[in-house]
């Protein structure tokens, strides 16, 4: 497999539409993933932290096939109840998020925290503020899990019907991606990272994944350099500034120094050669040829 990106065969028809003013770009997606961090132990201590990751299913229609983190888009129902929370407040978070306001802010922290429960089976939240659910298995966990997947039940209900806090405390926001304005499916998605809890572990209950791994930032980074797993620049962006941090809590640290100015990848056509670029992140600009080949086989450059 290439390390070079993969592009659908009608990105060049929709981005001379889109620079002729005749394709009116779709609203993103407002989305969160989380980077769960699990300090490796005593034996691998000086290797830093791992990273749970997904592989995306080939047949699903985003980014089929790539590893990315557990995420997914905001329910517009966490916009609408105030919850039980505990960490900083809504309106600190408004302002780390660059959102205008609290109910926006509290809907796309609920997205990190619910979909790292639907997907990871990861539970950021306690009965109190200073505690977090120590067990997340057993056949009454897993129904609550389904039906959060369903949208049969709303995190705020799930929460209080556990009488559980959310600890956005436990979470940090780490960066911001936009797809590009010419993808008739986009998202503006947030990127978190947090701790994997004392006590919890991870379950492979994703119906989006066929494969879940626990790896080294930098070894991932490393396999999508080598053209061995497939990844969107998103997720290759936040590896590598992953890698240098030697334990989960440092990282977690580290989030409030993070740039979250949106990255908001752009195309244009040069003659016969699309040109796709990510403001700030040179190492993942590509020329692809457009004349009379197939799009390369690779990865999903334009999604975040």
């Amino acid at each position: 497999m290439s390390q070079g990106q993969w592009y659908p065969p009608e990105w060049p028809d929709r981005i001379r539409a889109l620079a002729a003013g005749e394709l009116t770009p779709a609203k993103p997606r407002r989305a969160a993933t989380v980077m769960l961090l699990r300090d490796p132990g005593a034996r691998g201590a000086a290797s830093g932290p791992v990273v749970h990751m997904l592989r995306r299913r080939t047949s699903m229609a985003f980014a089929g096939g790539a590893y990315a983190y557990p995420g997914g888009g905001v329910d517009p129902r966490d916009d609408d109840r105030l919850i039980g929370w505990a960490g900083p407040s809504l309106e600190q978070w408004a302002a780390r998020l660059g959102v205008a306001t609290v109910t926006e802010a509290q809907a796309i922290v609920c997205a990190a925290v619910r979909e790292t429960f639907e997907e990871a089976g990861v539970l950021l939240a306690g009965p109190t503020a200073g505690s977090v659910v120590r067990d997340t298995t057993g056949a009454d966990w897993e129904a609550d899990r389904e039906a959060l997947v369903a949208r049969d039940l709303s995190f705020a209900e799930f929460l209080d019907r556990r009488g559980l806090v959310l600890r956005s405390d436990l979470l940090g926001a780490w960066a911001r991606w936009i797809t590009p304005e010419f993808e008739p499916r986009r998202y503006d998605t947030w990127f978190f990272v947090a701790a994997l809890p004392e006590g919890q572990r991870t379950r492979a209950v994703s119906t989006e994944a066929d494969r879940t791994v626990w790896i080294a930032p930098a070894e991932a980074a490393r396999r999508y350099d080598a053209g061995e797993l497939l990844m969107m620049p998103p997720t290759v962006s936040t590896l590598r500034a992953l890698a240098p941090f030697r334990t989960a809590s440092g990282a977690l640290g580290a989030a409030d120094v993070q740039d979250l100015t949106p990255v908001l990848a752009q195309a244009r056509l040069e003659g016969e050669e699309l040109v796709l670029s990510w403001p700030g992140h040179d190492e993942f600009t590509k020329h692809v040829s457009t004349a009379g080949e197939e799009p390369a086989a690779g990865e999903d450059g334009g999604a975040a």
